[in-house]
């Protein structure tokens, strides 16, 4: 039985990067690419649209894990049996989607998460050093709070079966940032089945890239989640 693949995008001023990250996507690979617009204020709608890709659209801005939210809901309503979120910032590598859903298909892991800890080319890639560091901290703590050893918590490129959305909680995740860390908490404590795949790292200026106070916070909440932990 063929199964039904949709990728999901949360885009947010993503006109300079989207047409190169769609590109990339192997040909006949998926069902259907959704993108939900943010209320981003530049062409990232206009040139969604010419792609062909179902457009969502915010009328407020709803953050990230907001975003996330609103492509989950509908993918689920469309009957998809995997659901891959994929930033459409061009830095991670959409040709990778394959390998990265195998794992579910295959019904050997419900999430897959492509890493770009996994080898030596993170700092290779253009990762600022002060980022490779954070990365790794928070990933130690995460392992070590939830009993795991992934090599990256924090990728743009990730798979989800839908039996798994169906079963997690997720609509009562941050609509920021920490959507992204919370899922996994939720997976861990489930003991659901959750793979990692290497990916290569891409750095640049066109890329969306959190800036300092806003990865400050990010990295405090994902301590402060998982203090909650041991409450």
């Amino acid at each position: 039985m063929v199964k039904k693949i949709i990728i999901v995008m949360p885009a947010y001023n993503a006109e300079l990067t989207l047409e190169k990250t769609y590109k990339d996507i192997p040909e006949g690979l998926m069902s259907e690419i959704i993108l939900c617009d943010d209320q981003s204020r530049d062409r990232t709608v206009k040139i969604a649209k010419r792609l062909g890709l179902t457009v969502l659209l915010h009328d407020k801005n709803k953050g990230y894990g907001g975003n996330q939210k609103t492509l989950y809901q509908e993918a689920l309503k469309r009957n998809s049996d995997v659901i891959v979120m994929l930033h459409p910032d061009y830095q991670y590598d959409s040709k990778k989607i394959p390998d990265l859903i195998q794992p579910i298909l295959n019904k050997q892991a419900d999430i897959v998460l492509g890493s770009r800890m996994l080898g030596k080319g993170a700092l290779e890639g253009g990762m600022p050093f002060y980022k490779y560091i954070s990365n790794k901290f928070l990933t130690f703590c995460q392992n070590k709070a939830l009993g795991l050893n992934l090599s990256e918590y924090h990728t743009g490129l990730r798979a989800y079966s839908s039996d798994f959305l169906k079963k997690v909680s997720w609509q009562d995740n941050s609509d920021d940032f920490l959507f992204d860390a919370q899922i996994l908490i939720k997976a861990a404590r489930l003991g659901m089945r959750i793979e990692e795949i290497p990916i290569e790292t891409r750095y640049f200026k066109e890329a969306s890239q959190v800036r300092f106070f806003a990865g400050v916070k990010y990295g405090l909440g994902i301590l402060w989640e998982l203090i909650k932990l041991r409450g």
